[in-house]
Parts: structure tokens; C-alpha cells; sequence
């Protein structure tokens, strides 16, 4: 077994594109993932997953149907499994994601934002 330390800058400069998770690690059956933000995602739900956003740089904006919740740095905000969601990033957000590995990023609402083969970095 290898066992590294993850430098997350390091990881967030490989890459540029937005609404793609990279995986970074994974433990007990959860997938610790990194994405960058920035638009207005679809609104979906998760029937079997909850998901834990955590803002390492920048503001997000968690709609929900009923309210919206602002998501600041160093600051996370986890998602029920069913409820109904929709991030939204006015700028650039860099966010850590703890999910199970099942979880498909759109959930119920698949499209072109779909990623079910995450590339590990």
C-alpha cells in the first residue's frame, strides 16, 4: 500500500475545465474529488447518495427549491440524499466533493454535464 500526502493546489493547476470532478482519494467507500466551477449546473437529486461540498476558494450558491444558501471559503454544505439541487458559481469556485463512489454527478437529470469516468489525478 502507498501512502502520499495530497498537496491540493498542486492538483487544482493541473487542470482548467469546469463541472469535471478529478479524483484525489478515496476511503471507505467514498470518492474525495476536486472540481472547478463556474456557471449555473442542472438541478437534480441524488436518490441514494448524500454529497458534501466544501469551498476551498471562491463563493458558491446553493439553490435549493425553497431557499438558496451561500457556500463561502473553508466553509462546506452537505446535500441530502433527495433532495433537489442546483450549484451555481457567479466566478471561478474550487471545490473538494466527498461522495459515495456511486454517485453520478447529475444525479437524476443526466446530460451534457454527465461524468461517469473520472479521471483519478
Amino acid at each position: 500500500m502507498k501512502i502520499e500526502k495530497v498537496t491540493l493546489e498542486d492538483k487544482l493547476s493541473g487542470f482548467s475545465d469546469y463541472w469535471n470532478p478529478k479524483v484525489v482519494g478515496e476511503l471507505n467507500g467514498q470518492h474525495v474529488k476536486l472540481v472547478k466551477l463556474y456557471g449555473t449546473f442542472v438541478w437534480h437529486k441524488h436518490d441514494k447518495e448524500d454529497e458534501m461540498f466544501y469551498v476551498l476558494k471562491g463563493k458558491l450558491r446553493m439553490e435549493f427549491r425553497d431557499k438558496t444558501v451561500e457556500v463561502h471559503e473553508h466553509e462546506f454544505i452537505i446535500v441530502p440524499k433527495g433532495v433537489e439541487h442546483r450549484p451555481v458559481a457567479e466566478q471561478e469556485v474550487s471545490v473538494m466533493l466527498f461522495e459515495p463512489i456511486s454517485t453520478v454527478n447529475t444525479g437524476n437529470n443526466p446530460g451534457k454535464f454527465t461524468k461517469e469516468n473520472l479521471e483519478k489525478i
